[in-house]
């Protein structure tokens, strides 16, 4: 055998005991006549005591670091203990060793800081996984995805797998395509999700079903995005909405006690996404802490039902605000003495690309109870209180304001708040707040243009052509004509108002998971792709497999996805995805390591009817 036992198991117990080892050298320290190397495996480092006897066989065989040793000798207590290690009470007093691979010298220090940058350590990635960071979040994402298995069988879900090469069906993203050899110029398309599959299982009977599963989009990436990644996939038969969240939020809850030992025994907070958009800026708020927004005035789009401040802030030839679509303030509690140099600085962040503002108003509400502002000249102190009570400050906060067109305004603050959120440290990577976000549109109004039709305006599906309206929605969606004929007044649509009978699951202002109550009658199935433009034809070409399904007894159903890769980063306080997946991509979507994508031989492509680039005009 090449070893008794591994590098991180032996204790004090172990002392006297004849034992063999193996793995990597990770240091080498030699003091006269007596060396010490420390020998590391995937489960921890030992430290070795070669003797004076031993040290002419060294030198006549030297090691390096990542050599891969093999040594036999006997457990003993050390004198020099380390406690920053699970074995530092004990060495091994070797008695033999055995080269089983020489190294060469890695481009990088195997070590938890490591001099590598991101470009070399992804190329050497099978080095980079060496290192004890990254072992910590694979066995992190495994213990997620044990986890979850579990807790899915006990309830009943069946592991089914479904098909990768599929048919092009419109998801929201690019497909990625396979080209077919037995099957000239026609080709496959690599899922996205397991969507009409696992609708398809409902239809045959397999009331509880899951996978974790590979999906592939074809788009751009950042970090918390790969063009492949995985997904815990899960749909259910014969329930509603409230089913669902309480299946779901028990998965995740029975994730944090196994994987964080958190028992989660809080009511998970439940918000309308119009209210998340209103209160945050966006719909997947981090509810850690609260500076909840102001709208001192109100938009013209979908918050028909909430408060107008506009008189605050309009009427005093502030042509910002007055010109504004909206004006949106946050309050940064305790900031009231922030410097000019603070405020200047703020002022330049949201002026960023990435953020786009083109400035920033700020209000000071001293401790004193007297307001200053970067904009007294338009604003007396009265008007300057009101706007202060509107976004309930406290005497020592800070008021930010911001505005412009509205939808860049709400993304502009919401980044914003989390910034400031940062900055004050109200962000604690240990503390986890799950939030389900309700009651999403079922469709956005979109413009394209059509060549020869000029620009014209259509419905999209906020979450994909399957969901389905809230129950007293369905009529509203079945007897108005989908049509938009006045693009300027689109919110005067019925469908405009319809919502959906979909889900998210926020935890720490991150989708986590998100899903719906499904369509499962083939005439509203029918009447949702008519709203997104298919007519009959393109309707069967594309899903005339699922519409027929639907004619052969569909039960109610519904499921929920959720983001692994996402998850175990949340769980494991990184913000890429991409330090919890074995090898991943890098931004440009590249595997630097295979240098993949890469080009194929003239013969593959004959073979697959393609169209050599050096033919090509």
């Amino acid at each position: 055998m090449f070893r008794s036992n591994t590098c991180g198991e032996l204790r004090l117990s172990n002392a006297g005991q004849t034992v063999t080892l193996a793995g990597w050298v990770q240091t080498i320290r030699k003091f006269g006549s007596i060396t010490f190397i420390d020998l590391r495996d995937r489960y921890g480092i030992t430290q070795l005591l070669f003797s004076e006897s031993l040290n002419e066989q060294l030198e006549a065989t030297p090691l390096g670091r990542e050599f891969v040793l093999q040594v036999t000798g006997t457990v003993s207590e050390r004198t020099n203990k380390n406690n920053q290690i699970p074995t530092g009470d004990i060495e091994i007093l070797v008695n033999s060793f055995k080269i089983l691979n020489k190294s060469a010298t890695p481009p990088f220090t195997i070590q938890d800081d490591t001099d590598g940058g991101d470009d070399l350590r992804m190329k050497y990635r099978y080095l980079d996984l060496r290192r004890n960071p990254l072992r910590k979040n694979l066995e992190l994402r495994y213990a997620v995805g044990r986890s979850a298995r579990n807790y899915l069988h006990e309830q009943q879900f069946m592991d089914i797998e479904t098909p990768f090469l599929i048919k092009s069906t419109p998801e929201g993203a690019r497909d990625f395509v396979v080209p077919s050899r037995m099957n000239a110029g026609q080709f496959y398309a690599l899922p996205q999700s397991p969507q009409t599959f696992k609708q398809l299982l409902m239809v045959s009977g397999y009331d509880r079903y899951y996978q974790v599963v590979k999906c592939f989009r074809d788009e751009d990436l950042r970090a918390d995005r790969q063009p492949e990644f995985t997904q815990i996939d899960c749909e259910m038969a014969f329930v509603e909405q409230e089913d669902i969240l309480q299946m779901f939020e028990g998965l995740i809850k029975r994730i944090f006690k196994d994987v964080k030992q958190i028992d989660y025994t809080e009511t998970v907070a439940r918000m309308s996404w119009e209210d998340a958009m209103w209160l945050y800026g966006n719909d997947k708020p981090d509810i850690r802490f609260d500076m909840k927004l102001c709208n001192l005035k109100k938009p013209g789009t979908v918050f028909l039902q909430k408060e107008d401040h506009s008189a605050l802030v309009n009427g005093v030839d502030f042509k910002v605000f007055d010109e504004a679509e909206t004006v949106l303030a946050v309050v940064a509690p305790g900031c009231s003495e922030y410097s000019r140099k603070q405020t200047d600085e703020l002022t330049e962040w949201v002026k960023r690309p990435q953020i786009g503002m083109k400035g920033l108003v700020w209000i000071k509400y001293n401790t004193d109870g007297t307001l200053k502002s970067s904009v007294d000249k338009f604003y007396n102190e009265d008007r300057l209180r009101a706007i202060a009570d509107a976004s309930q400050a406290k005497p020592g906060d800070l008021i930010l304001i911001l505005a412009g067109q509205e939808e860049r305004t709400r993304k502009a603050i919401s980044e914003l708040r989390l910034h400031l959120a940062d900055s004050l440290g109200m962000r604690k990577p240990d503390e986890f707040k799950l939030l389900w976000v309700l009651d999403f549109p079922l469709f956005e109004y979109a413009e394209e243009e059509l060549e020869g039709k000029g620009t014209i305006g259509r419905w999209v599906a906020r979450h994909h052509p399957f969901t389905a309206p809230k129950p007293d929605h369905i009529s509203i969606m079945i007897e108005n004509d989908p049509v938009i004929r006045d693009r300027d007044n689109y919110l005067a649509h019925p469908y405009s108002g319809i919502k959906a009978n979909a889900y998210d699951l926020v935890l720490n202002g991150n989708e986590i998971g998100g899903g719906s109550i499904r369509i499962y009658q083939r005439e509203l199935q029918e009447k949702m792709f008519a709203a997104l433009g298919m007519d009959a034809h393109e309707q069967q070409e594309k899903f005339g497999f699922l519409l027929g399904a639907f004619e052969y007894g569909a039960p109610p159903h519904g499921g929920i996805a959720f983001g692994f890769d996402r998850l175990c980063a949340i769980l494991g306080g990184s913000e890429s995805i991409r330090d919890f997946i074995a090898f991943p991509k890098n931004n440009s979507g590249r595997d630097v390591m295979l240098d993949a994508p890469g080009e194929i031989d003239e013969k593959q492509l004959k073979e697959l009817f393609i169209q050599s680039t050096a033919d090509r005009p």
